[in-house]
This record gives structure tokens, sequence and C-alpha cells, in this order.
């Protein structure tokens, strides 16, 4: 039997391939960034041929740094930047476009159209998600109606689209020498074009945006032992391996995380935050700014759901920081920075780039840092963006309280910036409650290799996956209550100096 379960895990910086064992530990890894292509202001697009060459060439290194053949994985799973949304030739395998990224705010107008006459109530109740730029149902209309030839491509079947997910899985299964066209409930659910309660692409969406059902993916779950597809001898990993598993990166990191019952919640911090909370079999309506997600579906039993708070820039700060401002040299350095003062100073940083999403949903908003006078150095704006991470958690937070009646008694944290052990702190500073980080940080590669496992058995059942999770570290809170109330009240004041700057038609 195959000792191994392999993971892509196809981000919005880079992409990796993981090697995971039967304990669910790491065994190998290999990661490459791609091009952030930014043509005008509000605009974020990726090369798809660029995502699809890093993915082969990651796959090809990580397993002959192990020596490793396909025979050794007994499956493959996808996990995926979501919203990314990717339009190509079948015949051709060619895109007609860059990736539109999820950050992308090009479809302001189309988002805000559908909230004046009344279609956007629609997409709520059916979908569970407000109109907004962050989903890809915008970002397939804008490339039908503005590059040409696309919609006609598609009245006759010849275009596709898909989320990175489906487009790699289109590439891993032969692409234009039958590549299987296929998504997973999470990352169906991320399009608007998803009916929660039917699991299928709904018609009355669909005519919404002027998209042909033709050019969308057959859904199914996010993990299927009837699989998906098999790699191809001609691909990365010279071999068949049965690809059994897709899930969109905060799903993915949902299961990673062993959140299988209903109350338990994971942020996820990367370039956005993402926390989720499990809402169990139950479609729980967000009157709080929150989305309503589908959380994972495992082979034929009922879908799981999920509260999620979708924060847009976190991690994204800190490379702003090293990219823009200069400041740093690397993310790391923003922790030593930040440490050289016991506060912010009173400067409060939103980093509202590409507007505000959970829970306040404006794209009319942009960044702002506040509060500053000349007492103040580059070490106080470090800290500040640190800060902004865990205050727009605690936003979410918040809301999920509101909308669900759980409050959390310890928060499951993962991803990048969880390194940046004073950032952790300030999470618990900021929140009030304990934030614990697993052994394994990088827990979204780990989900899609825990439901492609599931699918062939490699893994028996959630328990087994349950008994593979460790605490690494964990931070209590130091923070007195007038502390936190105070620094909370300073940072909501801090928002509203961001909003209203961008007019949006």
């Amino acid at each position: 039997m195959a000792d191994f379960v392999g993971a892509v895990d196809q981000g919005t910086t880079s992409t990796r391939f993981m090697i995971f064992d039967h304990g669910g530990n790491e065994v190998g890894r290999h990661q490459l960034e791609h091009s952030q292509i930014l043509p005008q202001a509000g605009w974020v697009e990726h090369n798809p041929v660029e995502i699809w060459e890093r993915t082969t060439s990651v796959i090809r290194t990580a397993m002959n740094a192990l020596g490793l053949e396909a025979s050794d994985l007994a499956a493959l799973g996808i996990t995926n930047q979501r919203e990314t949304s990717v339009v190509w030739n079948r015949r051709t395998g060619r895109p007609y476009y860059n990736a539109i990224v999820w950050q992308d705010t090009r479809t302001d107008q189309i988002a805000s159209a559908l909230d004046r006459d009344g279609r956007g109530d629609v997409i709520r109740r059916k979908a569970g998600l407000p109109p907004a730029t962050y989903f890809s149902a915008g970002k397939v209309q804008w490339i039908l109606d503005h590059v040409d030839g696309v919609r006609e491509a598609a009245e006759r079947g010849d275009a596709l689209f898909g989320n990175t997910d489906t487009w790699l899985l289109w590439n891993l299964t032969g692409g234009t020498q039958g590549g299987v066209h296929i998504t997973d409930v999470t990352n169906a659910s991320r399009t608007m074009l998803m009916d929660l309660e039917t699991l299928d692409w709904d018609d009355e969406l669909l005519s919404f945006f002027g998209i042909p059902r033709a050019m969308l993916p057959e859904i199914r779950p996010s993990s299927d032992p009837g699989k998906y597809g098999v790699t191809q001898a001609f691909g990365p990993l010279g071999g068949e391996v049965p690809i059994t598993a897709d899930l969109g990166d905060q799903q993915a990191a949902t299961v990673g995380q062993v959140c299988f019952a209903p109350g338990e919640a994971k942020n996820t911090y990367g370039t956005g935050n993402f926390m989720l909370l499990n809402t169990g079999t139950d479609i729980v309506r967000s009157n709080n700014g929150l989305l309503t997600t589908v959380a994972y579906k495992f082979g034929t039993e009922p879908a799981v759901y999920a509260l999620e708070g979708s924060i847009a820039v976190t991690g994204s700060a800190v490379q702003w920081l090293r990219d823009q401002l200069g400041i740093i040299s690397g993310a790391a350095q923003s922790e030593a920075l930040a440490r050289q003062v016991d506060d912010n100073g009173g400067v409060y940083f939103v980093p509202a780039f590409s507007g505000l999403f959970a829970p306040y949903w404006r794209s009319d908003a942009r960044g702002a840092i506040v509060g500053l006078s000349r007492y103040n150095t580059n070490a106080h704006v470090a800290r500040a963006t640190l800060e902004a991470i865990c205050y727009q958690s605690r936003d979410v937070a918040e809301a999920m309280a509101q909308d669900s009646g759980v409050t959390l008694d310890v928060l499951k944290v993962d991803g990048g910036v969880t390194a940046n052990s004073l950032c952790m702190q300030l999470q618990a500073d900021i929140l009030g409650v304990p934030v614990s980080r697993p052994v394994v940080s990088e827990t979204t590669a780990l989900g899609a290799a825990y439901a492609a496992g599931l699918a062939v058995g490699f893994w028996k059942s959630a328990d087994e996956l349950r008994e593979n999770w460790h605490e690494d570290q964990r931070w209590e809170p130091t923070w007195t209550e007038e502390r936190r109330a105070d620094g909370y009240a300073k940072w909501k004041k801090a928002v509203s100096r961001t909003l209203d700057w961008v007019d949006v038609g």
C-alpha cells in the first residue's frame, strides 16, 4: 500500500506541493511564488499558465527530493485560492484572459447594480453571499463582456470557467487530452451561482450575470471515493494517481484543524484572514455581514455548512510594509520592529486596500493610517499593522457570536502569520480568549490531504484525524478588559475614517 498522500495548495501568492504520512506529518514540500499582475488601481490578476507551470515544477521537485514515484501516493488532493476566476478554451487549453483574483475590485459596478434592483436579496437567500467584487460570477461576466470572442465561444461550448482548482484539475487529468471539468461544493459555493440547498448551479442566478451553463464545471463532493480522475503519465507525477479531494483553501484549513463539530472555529492567517465556524448540517443565515458557505461534503454524507468572516488584507499588509514602504526587508522582521515599542503609540492602520470585506462589505473604503504624531516611528506603524490583523479578526468573531450565539472558548489558528509570536499574543489580548496553534501550521494542504486520504481509506474516519491533531503553542490574554475595550473602540473609530472614499456607481 502507498505510504503517503499528496496535496497541491494553489494560493494567492504561491503554489506548493506537500506530502504527508499516515500520522499527518509533513515529509516533503516545495513552493514557488508566481507574479502579481496589477494593471491598474484595484485590478489584481494572475497568469494561469504560470500557475500551471509552477504547479508542475513544485510537484516534480518535491517528489524527486524524496525519491518518490506516483505509486508511492495513495491519493492526491487539491486546495486553492477561492473566487480567483479562469476562463479558457477547451480545445487549445489557452486562457482567454488572465485569472481575475479574488482581491480585484473592477466589478464594483456590477455588484452595486445587483443590490440596487433587488437581485442582491435573491443571491443572499440562495447563495448565502452578498453581491460583492470578491466572488467569481462578476469576474466571469466581466470577461464575457470585455474580452473579444469569449461570449461566442461560451455559447458554443468552447469556453470553460473554473476557479483555480478546476483549472489545475483539468490540466492534471489531461487538459486538451480528456481533462475533467470539475469543481467541488466548497468552491462552487463561492461563485454567487450555486444554491446552498440544492448544491447545484441555479438558472436564476446564472441569468443575473448572463453566464451560459455550458461554461460551468460539474459540482462534486469535496472528498469523493469515486475520484474526479487520475493524473496522467505525461504529467508532473509521471504516473496515475487518483485525485479524490478538492476544497477551497479556507474549507481545507477547517478540515486540517479537524473542526468537525458544530461550534468549532478556526482562523487562517494568509494573504487575508478567514475565520470559519462549523454550523453542522444547518444553513445559518447571517444578519451581521458574514457569509454562509459550505464547509465540506464527504462522499454521500450530507453537506456541512459554516459561517465565514472573510478579511481581504492581513498578511498582505505586512508585504506592503516590505514591498511598497520598504520599512522591513522580510515578513519576519515585522515582529522585531514592532517589539521595539510597548504599544501602538495611538496609531491605527486600516488596510482597506481593496475595500472592506466582512463584516462591513464596503467597496468604497480605502486604506488609512490614523492617529499619527511626530512622536511615532516606523515601529509604531509595524505594530499597528499586526494589531490590524487582530482587530479585523475580532470584528468577525463579534459578528459570529451575534449570528450563532456561540462565543469562542479558544481560537484555533494556522497559516504563515502564526509564526509571528507577537501577532498571536496580540490576537489573544484583543479577543480576550486563548489562541492555539497546532504542530502542523500549514493546515490548508493538510486538510486537502486528509480529504483525499479519507476517500481511499488511507484514513478510516474523522476520529482518526482528530488523534493526529496536537497543540504546538498557546497564547493566553494579558490585557485588562479596560485596555481591550479602549483599543477596540479606537479601532472602530479608525474604520469609520476609511468609508466613502471611492465613489461606487
